[in-house]
């Protein structure tokens, strides 16, 4: 009985102690293919030993206004890029330090970051990692010199962005380095890419971009380059950046932008007939030279704590009451909707005053019609138009008149954005019937709101949305989305920016608007462009503000044959005729002759030297 318990224990034993065995057999079976199979380590350090994978990145698009001036273009520079698997041994970190002008312990923290998978989710030790980026021609030649003893590090070549002029910072936007963000987006980039941040940088990246070529490099057992692999069978070419022209005239742009100095607003000129913007002014602005290269961030940061908001794009971001260049859509409107014939009068006593509610006007003629109302901006005569319009029973209640006005206001442009090609844009907003029973519980009338008529109230536009309604009566109907690049090389510009968009009113309302913005640059308020031998036509504004009035204006030239369409927006310039008017006729004949007369430039530097206070730390 014993010796049977004491064979069966043996037994036992050898059978435990061969699946132990079998056991790790098999553990070391699954590990050998892992290693060997799955695993891609041994495989990278192997390739990585043997190749370089070179990346080679292409030249960016250059770009130039409508005129062929080159606006934007390349520089070369130098990156130094590491391979971490090389670089861990024989480094003479101190010598490395001196030569590229860095302390040990931004060595330490740049490698660290480097390695952080949080804020460089691509990482590999295998694989070229951006050190630093951006060195100088010397800079260069230096570290180029002493190469060899720093193995692991290798020059990448680049390029960086120059600004040939001063000018259209916020339409060209500017170049940095990829956020994590970006590299999660879009797989194309790899941390140390560049990707456009701003402006037609950023809108038509894809375009300007490129395709990153690569070499496949031949090292031997000590790491030296020894040539391409299969004589560049493999290699693959960069494929440069598309060219960009824009439909900005730079020349007119220059002069925007000096004519706004020391002065907070936008202006934005439009070719009616395409839709293409000559130029678009914010105020105030900076030069887009200092956000170039390494000085970037310092200059970006200084930027964003001005107290003057140089970052903020007005003429597209800006939201402003339009005030009596808004008059214009009214009696578009009230034509169209037959509330008002052309000859209908309506009466103006210094101003509408009508059941204890008084909205005041300057002194000129009364009654008057269509046509010379809009040539001197009457008051009175608009939010008659309105009130009836809003009371009219042929639309069954306030709230079905009032979404008709609304309807009309949108194709007109205003209360969403219209699709400008740059990113940043703002819808403004128009009123409707619900915006109005929220704010009033349902008891509202056309007095209510009468502010509306005349550019006030709960209206907003944006100067791109006010300078659209200018091309869109001049076209007499209809507008093309606004858009600032003009042609894609090598691709149809999209569509979208050659579409007509017809607005409800009709022909014949626009012709008469159109006769009384002429009158207005005859003998109303923009009489100041009368001195011109080009037909102009315009509308002023005077938009009410807490503080001094904002300073409006729009208008188009010439009338029969429009070729620019455009509007100023000088916040506390008071009257339109102040700054508005001289300004908008300085950029008509600027790009109508190409150059401004004697009189006319000495007319500039007078408005050039005008500086309005703000309260702010003056310039």
């Amino acid at each position: 009985m014993g010796k049977d318990t004491k064979d069966y224990e043996l037994v036992n034993r050898k059978y435990v102690i061969g699946g132990v065995a079998i056991l790790i057999v098999a553990i070391y079976i699954v590990r050998l293919f892992t290693l060997q199979i799955t695993s891609e380590d041994y495989k990278k350090s192997a390739d990585s030993n043997a190749f370089l994978k070179k990346v080679d990145f292409p030249s960016r698009g250059v770009i130039r206004d409508r005129n062929g001036q080159l606006l934007v273009f390349n520089q070369p520079s130098y990156d130094i890029m590491v391979v971490v698997n090389e670089a861990r041994n024989h480094l003479d970190t101190l010598e490395f330090c001196q030569t590229l002008g860095i302390s040990r312990e931004e060595f330490d923290r740049r490698m660290n970051t480097i390695k952080d998978r949080s804020k460089n989710p691509g990482y590999s030790r295998f694989t070229e990692q951006l050190f630093m980026s951006q060195l100088s021609d010397k800079d260069f030649s230096i570290f180029q010199e002493k190469m060899y003893r720093f193995p692991g590090f290798y020059v990448q070549r680049r390029s960086i962005r120059q600004y040939q002029f001063p000018y259209a910072a916020h339409v060209l936007g500017d170049v940095a380095e990829v956020s994590p963000a970006d590299i999660e987006e879009d797989d194309y980039y790899q941390p140390g890419d560049y990707i456009g941040k701003m402006g037609v940088e950023r809108s038509y990246e894809r375009q300007l971009r490129g395709e990153k070529g690569v070499q496949i490099l031949l090292r031997d057992a000590h790491g030296r380059i020894k040539g391409s692999y299969q004589d560049g069978a493999l290699d693959r070419r960069p494929v440069p950046g598309k060219n960009l022209t824009l439909g900005i005239d730079y020349k007119l742009q220059a002069l925007g932008e000096r004519l706004l100095e020391g002065k907070i607003g936008a202006i934005v000129a439009i070719e009616p007939q395409t839709g293409e913007v000559l130029c678009m002014v914010s105020s105030p602005t900076y030069d887009p030279r200092i956000m170039v290269g390494r000085k970037r961030s310092k200059s970006h940061r200084e930027l964003s704590r001005d107290a003057w908001k140089p970052l903020l794009n007005r003429s597209i971001m800006g939201l402003y009451p339009p005030g009596s260049t808004f008059k214009t859509s009214q009696g578009l409107t009230f034509l169209s909707e037959g509330i008002i014939t052309p000859q209908t009068p309506f009466p103006c006593y210094h101003g509408f005053v009508f059941k204890g509610l008084r909205v005041g006007c300057h002194g000129h003629g009364s009654p008057l019609p269509l046509v010379p109302a809009l040539s001197t901006s009457c008051n009175g005569f608009f939010c008659w138009g309105l009130y009836y319009m809003i009371g009219n029973k042929k639309y069954g209640s306030v709230q079905n008149a009032m979404n008709t006005w609304r309807d009309y206001m949108v194709s007109m442009g205003f209360g969403y954005k219209l699709g400008l090609d740059l990113p940043g844009e703002k819808r403004g907003l128009i009123p409707n019937a619900q915006f109005y029973d929220k704010a009033y519980k349902g008891s509202w009338n056309g007095l209510t709101v009468i502010s509306i008529s005349i550019g006030q109230g709960e209206v907003l536009l944006t100067p791109l949305q006010i300078a659209n309604l200018a091309a869109t009566i001049a076209n007499r109907g209809y507008y093309i989305i606004p858009h600032v690049v003009k042609k894609v090389e090598g691709e149809p510009l999209d569509t979208t920016y050659s579409s007509r968009h017809y607005t409800k009113a009709t022909r014949e309302a626009y012709d008469y608007v159109v006769q009384g913005m002429r009158a207005s640059a005859l003998g109303g308020t923009c009489h100041e462009l009368s001195r011109y031998d080009f037909e102009a036509c315009g509308k002023t504004g005077t938009a009410q503000n807490r503080g001094h009035d904002h300073s409006v204006f729009m208008g188009f030239a010439p009338m029969s044959d429009p070729k620019i369409a455009v509007a100023v927006y000088v916040e506390n310039g008071g009257w339109g005729a102040t700054y508005g008017v001289p300004i908008g006729g300085l950029l008509m004949e600027q790009y109508l002759k190409g150059s401004l007369s004697e009189a006319s430039e000495a007319k500039a530097q007078t408005i050039q030297e005008k500086r309005i206070s703000y309260g702010l730390d003056e310039r």
